[in-house]
Formats: C-alpha cells, structure tokens, sequence
C-alpha cells in the first residue's frame, strides 16, 4: 500500500482526534493510502513533544513552517484556531500539499476568500472539516431526499444547542472573547453547512443575536451566546434556524427536521444512530414516524460494526472523514465540502451577523 505523510498542526481537542483517525483509517477502510504519521505541532516545544509520544507521530516542532516545509509531510491537517489559518493553508498550497482544514475557514471572508482562491490556484485538494454531515444516519437522510422519498421539500429546521455556558457564573474564558470563538463563529457553522447539504444554497437570511450574559467572573462577554435566523433557500423553501451554548440540558443538539410533500426526516446527534422517517403512505390508521436503526445498509457504517443498531460515535465521524480525505487525495477528484464550500457558510453567518445589526432581510449574493 503506498503511503503518505501527514502533518497535523494542533494537538489539542481536534489535534487528537485527526490524530487517531489518520491512525485508525487504513485498517477501517482498507484505503488506497496509508498515512504515514509524520509531524505534529503545538504551541510550545513541550506540549508538541507530549502529542508526538501520545499520538504516535515521528517528529514535533512548535513552528508551523517547519510542518509544512517538511518534505516528507505530504497531506497537512490544520486544526489550530481560525486566526491562524489563512497563513498555513497558503503556505501549503504553494508547495502543492493537500489540506484538511477545521471549521469553521479562517477568521474573516477575506481569509476564506483568499484561502479558496490559494487552494484552487494550487489544484491541490482541500476540504473543510464538517463531521456531523457525514454520520451514516445524515448520509442517509442525504440519500433520501436525493432520491425524491420524501417528494419536494417544503420546510426545514435546524440547530446546534449545547449548555457549555448555560451557567451564568462560568467564568469568562478564551471562549467568551472575539466573535470567532462564539455561537456563530463557533457552534453556527455546522447547522448551516448541514442545511446547504440537506436543502441547498441560501439565498436571503433574517437574523437576531444575542449575548445573554454578558459578564461573567473574570471578565466582560464580547461575544453572542446564541442566535435565531429565519431563511430562504434559493429553491424557494422556508428554513428556520437556531444556535446556542446557554441551551440548558443540550449536550449536542445537531438537530434537524425536514418536511416534503410526500414524507419527512428527523434527526437528532444525541441519538445519532436513529433517523425517523415519515411517509405519506398508506391508510391514515397506521401512518406514523418510523424509528430506523442505521446498520451495514447505511454508508460508511459496516467497515466500523456489522451488527445492525450497534452504532458508531463521535470519533467515527472523524475517521469517515478522513478516508475522504484520503480518496480524494488518491483519485485527484474534490470531496465535499472544499474550501469553496465552506466559503460559502461563512458568507451566510456573515449575512446574518449584518442582518441582526441592521434588524433587515439580507441577500448571501451581497457578502
């Protein structure tokens, strides 16, 4: 099996779990590479020789430049915070080498803009790392609708709710500081990559955010909390959208519904191997939301367990993405979403932080 080196700039929450994906992909998936677990880096010399030991990885550095420049890392993860970005993607797509890059893409538009604008100079593959898209049971919902089993949409809600900060007296933290590192740079995101991949593009966003608690021990908040936004999707379907970290007893509320015209899907990522299906079929008597049990017949689900119900978790999303990665590395064809895509979904929060300011529908063509 031909391999290929790999370097994961941040070791921490994300950095451990790109780590054991890139560890456990090839036996998972059989896959055409093998990753080479080549250089990992940190934010202090210590810290990045403590990942390297724990993860496995041949070499550390506290530099990112020297990750990148390594001749033998040929696939780099970036999983360190978004201000730092832009400038390890360029680099990187100007020596050619392929990127995983956390969501959300940069701190700005202008970074993700010009981020998009390296990587497709480069044609060096690129994607954004959105996992929650890529369990089995969303995979199917996916398949569903393309398949017309729930007719023409005409509704879709989504959310991403946690209670991380629903206690007033947390203190203040790195979390509550910048609004790259709250509910809509943070937790947002997500839900609208999920409702761009469930429904597609959006076209007009009305929102309202709000810091709830605005000061906590230690500190002022200079970031939201949570946020509401009505929307228009270009093929004309009305969404409603909500995002919080003060949304107490939620732990991790990626939720959707979805109606048609002829069924409709829920789904909720606190119980992720379950996906209900509604059919407009049948006599009235017995129609009801059907509990399905993702199995062997959903994607990506039977490499993991061929026992049907058993079910994957929160890292298993991490491994399916990078055999995504992986694929497309080895057949030189895009996987979803490319930098490009999610491009897109910050130009959607964009549109909605300016919306709530403005306290007015805004157009996603403007942003």
């Amino acid at each position: 099996m031909p391999e290929i080196g790999i370097g994961i700039v941040g070791g921490g929450y994300m950095g451990k779990a790109h780590s054991v994906a890139m560890s456990a992909v090839g036996a998972v998936f059989n896959t055409a590479l093998r990753p080479r677990l080549e250089v990992i880096c940190a934010s202090s010399p210590e810290s990045a020789q403590r990942y390297r030991t724990a993860y496995g990885f041949d070499r550390a550095t506290d530099d990112w430049r020297v990750l990148v420049e390594d001749p033998r890392v040929e696939a780099i993860v970036i999983a360190s915070p978004q201000s730092t970005h832009r400038r390890i993607a360029e680099a990187a797509f100007a020596l050619g080498k392929s990127v995983l890059c956390e969501k959300p893409l940069g701190a700005s538009l202008d970074d993700s803009l010009a981020m998009v604008a390296a990587a497709e100079a480069s044609g060096a593959v690129n994607m954004v790392g959105f996992n929650y898209v890529r369990t089995p049971a969303t995979q199917y919902a996916r398949q569903l609708i393309a398949n017309g089993e729930i007719g023409d949409i005409t509704w879709f809600r989504g959310e991403h709710t946690e209670d991380f900060y629903a206690d007033p007296h947390a203190p203040a933290s790195w979390r509550t500081t910048g609004m790259a590192n709250g509910t809509i740079g943070d937790l947002a995101p997500h839900m609208v990559n999920g409702a761009l991949a469930l429904v597609g593009p959006i076209a007009q966003v009305m929102a309202d955010v709000e810091t709830v608690h605005k000061t906590r021990p230690g500190g002022e908040v200079t970031n939201d909390d949570h946020a509401q936004m009505m929307c228009r999707f270009e093929n004309g379907v009305m969404g409603n959208l909500y995002f919080s970290r003060v949304a107490t007893g939620r732990k991790m509320g990626y939720a959707y519904e979805i109606s048609g015209t002829k069924g409709a899907i829920r789904f909720d990522q606190e119980d992720q191997n379950a996906l209900w299906l509604y059919k407009r079929e049948g006599p009235e008597a017995s129609r009801g939301f059907t509990k399905i049990l993702t199995s062997p017949a959903h994607p990506d689900y039977e490499p993991f367990c061929q026992g049907p119900g058993h079910g994957t978790g929160y890292q298993d999303q991490i491994i399916i993405e990078a055999k995504d990665f992986l694929q497309a590395i080895h057949t030189g064809r895009a996987a979803w979403p490319t930098f490009r895509d999610g491009h897109e979904v910050n130009r959607v929060l964009a549109a909605a932080l300016a919306s709530s300011e403005q306290r007015q529908w805004k157009d996603i063509r403007d942003f």
